[in-house]
């Protein structure tokens, strides 16, 4: 709540905020509120704690000018009295206040604290599950950055929503009507003046805020062009970078720059501040003064029945009175706000997925590997084909090399087994039944990847085995690890399987990642094994390390190879080389290379080149 210390950080719109303002619809508020529906006790008892803590902190204030009444000699009359006991009552009853309104305060904190984060807690779950429903289409062509922020930074607002607009709503309404009441109650004159003030407090100092506003969005403006460069020239690869390029002065000259408007930014702004309170200290003051004037002439000349006490009972209502208006006065930007924070979230949620299990959709269970592509078209866009009537045939224990240019559409066919995308045309089965007919979960659990770029978690050898087959025994990770011929190098290391791999892997070299990457598969015990492009990124030596890895397992499950090295896939039961999303060519090694084709064409240019 906004309050005599000025208006919140955030109390206007900016431009674009105004231009992206949501429509606010009946349906979107039922939407916001159906979030609030299963919480509906909770949010009585706050509503019981707002109305009661209101009423009892406004109380003390009353009772301050009946305190001072009391000293000047007044004689209350009734329970209190006069005298020593009746100032006696009057602070003890002035403290009780004060301690349950302030008790009523912490109650109500944890009840709005304890509602938005279950708030927060259902939709961040929500908001999970669906993601993970979302196909790699979403994936690829949403922002990472939008998707981390709705996540986190969105559905973080929303707790603002419930501890903040809504909760101060009721709070700062129900203070202004008792306040304006009750400075009715002891004199209209002066409440009529006191209400007349207001607005030369709020207007002002709006304006003034809304400059020192602008300030502080330039200055953070300023503050995330500083973060960019820091990111991008102090991070592992951005500091190579300008090292490698020798830009470290004209990167500093950079930073430099900006970190010298960041200064003058924030000079300005806290000048602003500055003024800012000093204007709103003067406005202040005016009011409690021309209440003192007018009360002291009523006093003097008109009515002998208004006190010293009842003007400064007066006077301090007025101050309660400037947060709650000025807080209201923002409502709108508060509100609109938080409905824009719900329409982002709710984009999200309405996004269907076009991944996502069929009505009836069966487990694969004792899968053979037996794969059949059967005249498939894809296309990402809608537009320009990447697959072109692909079919092709492999049997269970067979290998099939995919070789071809980059972006012929190698990677995509394999993408298609385990359903990360769906064909436009055509089917793709998997021991005889399509791969759209089974549940997603049996189906991925029987196809394992190794990619070219390995993804480790920044954890131990163990934890990232273990992603693979969370109840897998030491026995049969040692096992895995066995075949993917990395474990020699585990068990040389101090800490073994706990041996930290750090941040994406980068304890390790790319061999030892990628050999860990297949053990993890390994773990997983695919019925299908796909290795694409697996060694492409690798030295001669880390390749043959991990070739050594995969001639045995090739051996023992479907498999097949993606790769640009042609090397690596000699020992294909098949190869089908593919180029511009269409099968061109296939055949054995022995057929292909002096066929004349794309393939006797790839051999000869990287053979070639390997000889000189």
């Amino acid at each position: 709540m906004a309050g005599p210390g000025g208006p919140r950080r955030g109390s206007y719109l900016t431009e674009e905020e105004k231009k992206n303002s949501p429509k606010i619809t009946k349906e979107l508020i039922a939407r916001v509120f159906s979030y609030l529906k299963p919480y509906w006790k909770q949010l009585l008892l706050v509503l019981a704690c707002i109305v009661v803590s209101s009423v009892c902190s406004l109380f003390p204030s009353i009772l301050t000018g009946n305190i001072i009444d009391v000293l000047t000699g007044k004689d209350l009359g009734g329970w209190f009295g006069a005298g020593l006991s009746a100032l006696i009552r009057l602070i003890v009853l002035t403290l009780l206040l004060y301690l349950a309104s302030n008790l009523i305060s912490v109650a109500e904190t944890y009840l709005n604290s304890w509602i938005a984060q279950h708030i927060s807690f259902d939709m961040r779950n929500q908001m999970y599950r669906h993601l993970q429903k979302m196909s790699q289409r979403f994936f690829t062509s949403a922002n990472q950055g939008d998707i981390i922020t709705r996540m986190t930074s969105d559905i973080s607002g929303v707790e603002s929503v419930v501890t903040g607009t809504f909760t101060s709503i009721l709070s700062n309404t129900i203070t202004l009507v008792v306040a304006v009441i009750a400075m009715f109650r002891k004199n209209w004159i002066l409440a009529l003046v006191g209400i007349a003030v207001v607005p030369l407090f709020t207007l002002p100092t709006r304006m003034a805020g809304k400059r020192r506003w602008k300030l502080a969005g330039e200055a953070q403006a300023c503050n995330d062009e500083i973060n960019g460069i820091l990111n991008e020239t102090l991070s592992v690869s951005g500091q190579l970078l300008v090292k490698l390029f020798g830009r470290e002065k004209s990167e500093y000259e950079r930073y430099e720059e900006a970190n010298g408007r960041m200064i003058r930014l924030n000079i300005r702004e806290r000048m602003a501040g500055r003024w800012f309170f000093m204007l709103l200290s003067t406005l202040t003051t005016i009011g409690p003064m021309l209440l003192y004037l007018v009360g002291g002439i009523l006093i003097m000349k008109h009515d002998s029945t208004l006190s010293v006490g009842d003007i400064t009972v007066l006077v301090a209502l007025l101050g309660r009175m400037y947060g709650p208006v000025n807080s209201l006065l923002n409502i709108q930007v508060d509100w609109i706000r938080s409905m824009a924070m719900f329409t982002r979230i709710f984009e999200y949620y309405d996004m269907k997925p076009e991944i996502d299990n069929k009505p009836g959709a069966k487990e694969l269970t004792n899968a053979k590997g037996e794969i059949v592509f059967d005249h498939v078209d894809f296309t990402y866009d809608g537009e320009r084909m990447i697959l072109k009537d692909i079919s092709f045939t492999l049997h269970s224990g067979d290998c099939v090399a995919i070789v071809g240019p980059s972006g012929s559409g190698k990677s995509t066919i394999v993408n298609l087994i385990p359903r990360l995308w769906d064909p436009v045309k055509g089917s793709v089965t998997f021991d005889g039944t399509d791969v759209r007919d089974y549940t997603l979960h049996s189906l991925r659990d029987e196809v394992g990847v190794v990619t070219q770029e390995t993804y480790l978690f920044n954890g131990t050898i163990r934890e990232n085995l273990l992603y693979a087959k969370p109840d897998a025994t030491e026995e049969e990770m040692i096992e895995a690890c066995k075949k993917a011929n990395i474990y020699d190098f585990i068990r040389n290391q101090a800490e073994g399987l706990d041996t930290m791999v750090g941040n994406r892997g980068l304890k390790l070299s790319g061999g030892e990642k990628q050999r860990i990457s297949i053990a993890r598969v390994l773990l997983k015990d695919p019925a299908l094994l796909i290795f694409d492009e697996a060694t492409s990124a690798l030295d001669s030596i880390s390749e043959a390390a991990i070739q050594a890895a995969i001639n045995p397992l090739i051996e023992e499950r479907t498999s097949i190879l993606i790769a640009h090295r042609l090397s690596t896939i000699l020992a294909a039961d098949e190869i089908l080389v593919v180029r511009d999303g269409e099968i061109v060519e296939r055949g054995t090694h022995k057929d292909l290379v002096h066929a004349g084709g794309t393939y006797q064409e790839l051999y000869e240019t990287q053979f070639s080149k390997a000889e000189a």
